[in-house]
């Protein structure tokens, strides 16, 4: 069986009944420019607006609240390039549950502080995700911690859904919709929502040129590792995981296609972001801009792009925001 296969709209109707009191029903807004470039209307989903400042508050949330008891009394464990972390760390605070994230070098600063504020236990390790996950699966295998993925979960799959479901409610004509592809979560968790209830509308995944692990699983037919590199998209670093279960199948069988945009591109897409939309987000939730003002992306419908998240560095926003060419890689940033 697929694993799309597997999930129901039922399944992501409960999840939004089960996160409804944590998490927001964020705007979805129209964008004269993007509309004029486009030649189609074209909205803006602000997910960065979102307590904790992106969408993984959902799938989170969700995955939290179907703990057993028991699970709840050992604690939790995550792997995360910053966001996952974050909403985690809230989730798990709200429950009263302890949680342990385990982040590579490459996270930056501002991410683990976040986490870190919200009283969660960090351990930095290794230069990549799939070094981190070392970690936390010793962590599981030594002191018994409950490990909740970043995106290959049904939990987390279907909190994140809910995200589609809002835009169908918000945009019942669109028939294009633009998702920071990683992982995956996110964009299987649209795609299923969507797709069970409108098939026709088009889910493209937009990432990064550096790194794209989903895109070379993709490529190569199954899942494989990918050399993580510093990026102006951070959040969207990290494997899929080798033995992945649920977000490669889904990605490759209800996303309609994949797209991959330069930093110069990622740069251009914040900008445009704070200077002609007035919203400031990071570079993952940019790439969908980058993609439609770069023509890397038509519609003959109106578009939906998906702003995942806002936990951008300021000092690194105001670089970019003011025309700096910003290379990470040179700099040695993440």
């Amino acid at each position: 069986m697929s694993a799309s296969c597997r999930f129901q709209v039922a399944d992501f109707v409960a999840a939004r009944s089960a996160i409804s009191t944590a998490v927001r029903h964020t705007p979805v807004v129209p964008s004269a420019n993007l509309g004029a470039h486009a030649g189609v209307p074209v909205h803006l989903k602000l997910e960065h607006l979102q307590d904790t400042g992106s969408f993984k508050l959902r799938g989170a949330t969700n995955a939290v609240a179907k703990l057993d008891h028991e699970a709840r009394r050992r604690g939790i464990v995550g792997v995360s390039t910053g966001n996952h972390g974050r909403a985690l760390a809230f989730a798990a605070k709200q429950a009263g549950v302890s949680c342990t994230i385990c982040m590579s070098r490459l996270v930056p600063e501002n991410k683990v502080a976040a986490i870190r504020d919200l009283g969660a236990e960090i351990l930095i390790t290794g230069n990549s995700q799939d070094e981190a996950q070392i970690e936390a699966d010793r962590l599981v295998a030594e002191k018994g911690l409950v490990l909740l993925p970043p995106f290959d979960n049904r939990d987390v799959i279907c909190g994140q859904g809910t995200l589609g479901l809002e835009i169908l409610e918000d945009v019942p004509d669109v028939g294009t919709v633009l998702v920071p592809l990683s992982g995956g979560g996110l964009i299987s968790g649209v795609a299923a929502a969507i797709k069970a209830t409108k098939p026709s509308v088009k889910v493209i995944g937009i990432s990064m040129e550096r790194g794209p692990a989903m895109i070379a699983s993709l490529k190569a037919g199954c899942p494989v590792q990918v050399t993580e590199e510093p990026s102006l998209a951070d959040s969207l670093g990290g494997g899929i995981g080798l033995d992945n279960r649920f977000t490669f199948q889904m990605t490759r069988d209800l996303v309609d296609e994949v797209v991959l945009v330069s930093e110069a591109e990622i740069a251009a897409g914040i900008r445009h972001a704070y200077w002609q939309e007035k919203q400031i987000i990071e570079g993952a939730a940019a790439v969908g801009i980058a993609a439609l003002i770069s023509w890397k992306v038509r519609s003959d419908a109106s578009i939906v792009a998906v702003l995942s998240g806002g936990n951008i560095d300021m000092k690194l926003h105001h670089r970019i925001t003011s025309g700096e060419d910003v290379d990470l890689t040179a700099e040695g940033d993440a």
